[in-house]
This record gives structure tokens, sequence and C-alpha cells, in this order.
């Protein structure tokens, strides 16, 4: 059966997942990219680093965000939101995105662009000191479908 997912199945797999995908487009080239997130309810939060996709989204802010969860072809979630990309610079916006990203539970067994410093998986000592580039995107439009059915095996006698 495919569906649509209802307001709070949306905003239940954005809280529950922890890579998203980024959709943004500048200079007639589109680019999709995987991103360690957290999210507030109303905007994702990202850190990073310079690159082709801040470059892009500084040129044109609008963007998509992706999130899924697949259990198997057969059952999946996926949630797909539109918004604004937005660069946090100010102290208390970059603190409030950084503190978000920490409280965020992550698997021990981590890539090190989930690290956001070499204190991990304890807290920074200082959360100013953390380097890099934060931001978020406010979301402005969230829609969601997804697929439950009995798995079936081509291999199954």
């Amino acid at each position: 059966m495919f569906g649509i997912l209802e307001n709070n199945e949306i905003e239940a797999l954005l809280y529950g997942q922890l890579i998203g995908r980024i959709g943004c487009c500048a200079d007639d080239i589109t680019y999709i990219v995987p991103i360690s997130y957290a999210y507030d309810g109303a905007c994702i939060y990202a850190h990073t680093y310079e690159g082709m996709k801040m470059q892009m989204m500084r040129k044109r802010p609008q963007v998509c965000f992706q999130v899924d969860d697949m259990n198997n072809m057969a059952n999946w979630k996926s949630v797909i939101a539109w918004g604004e990309f937005e660069e946090l610079e100010n102290a208390t916006d970059r603190t409030y995105a950084l503190e978000k990203l920490i409280d965020r539970s992550i698997p021990f067994i981590s890539s090190e662009t989930t690290y956001l410093s070499p204190d991990w998986p304890f807290r920074s000592k200082n959360i100013n000191e953390i380097d890099g580039i934060v931001f978020r995107i406010k979301l402005t439009k969230k829609t969601g479908r997804f697929e439950k059915s009995i798995a079936k095996s081509f291999f199954s006698t």
C-alpha cells in the first residue's frame, strides 16, 4: 500500500533521522549531497566546511531537503521539504544550532563528518571554538510518502 504521510509522521521522520540530502541548484547545475543534521520543528541545522554546496546555496538559497527511512524496498517512508538556506554567523544563532547538533543522538561508530570537535563524543569545552560553517534551512513546505507491504523474496519457495 502506498500512502501520504500525516503531518505528525512527517515531523517524526525529520526528528528521527541523522542523515538527509540537500538539493541545490545554481549556474545551471543541480547538486544533491548528503548531510548529517538536527531538526527543531522549523529548521534543519548543519555544520560543514567550504565547498560546492556552500557556494551554490549562497548563490541561490532556495533548496530542497530529503530524508527517508527504509526498512526494505517494500517498507519505507520519505519526506521532501523546501526551504531557504541561511548561513549562521551571529553568535546566538550559531550557538543555538551547534547545541542542537551536539544534543542529537548519534551512533558511537560514526563518520568524522558527524563530529563537531576533537572532544567528541564528549561535549566541547567551548562551543564557540568549533570551526567550520554552521547553517540552517528554514522549511516552508513539507510532504511525505510511504509504502507498507509484505516484503516478497524472489528466492522463496
